[in-house]
């Protein structure tokens, strides 16, 4: 695995684990048990499916310390997605937090 692949497939394997969140959220927005609630419910199970696959995948080829250095990405994306779909506020303080991880994840990958 090259190294950009390497980043690529950590970052949009955070990204698939981001997206388990917003079908949580959206289930909590809707009735206990109704149709769309078992919606986001489901919708949450299988994405977390796939990312269980993609994430053993990735540990076969990557360093686990390589690999978790990456999950803060995961923080981001719930961040900037949540601020799309669901309206929610981006604050300075979440924004020097992103920043914090990259810079975190930058400097470890840089080695």
């Amino acid at each position: 695995m090259t190294k950009f692949s390497t980043y690529a497939s950590l970052i949009g394997v955070n990204l698939l684990y981001a997206c388990v969140t917003l079908f949580t959220k959206y289930a909590a927005q809707h009735a206990y048990l109704s149709k769309s609630y078992w919606l986001g419910l489901c919708g949450a199970i299988g994405i977390m499916g796939a990312y269980a696959l993609c994430w053993q995948q990735i540990l076969k080829r990557v360093e686990l310390s390589m690999a978790y250095m990456f999950k803060g990405t995961s923080l981001i994306f719930v961040m900037l997605l949540a601020w799309v779909l669901f309206g929610e506020q981006i604050t300075l303080y979440n924004i020097i937090g992103a920043c914090v991880i990259m810079i975190g994840i930058a400097l470890y990958a840089k080695e």
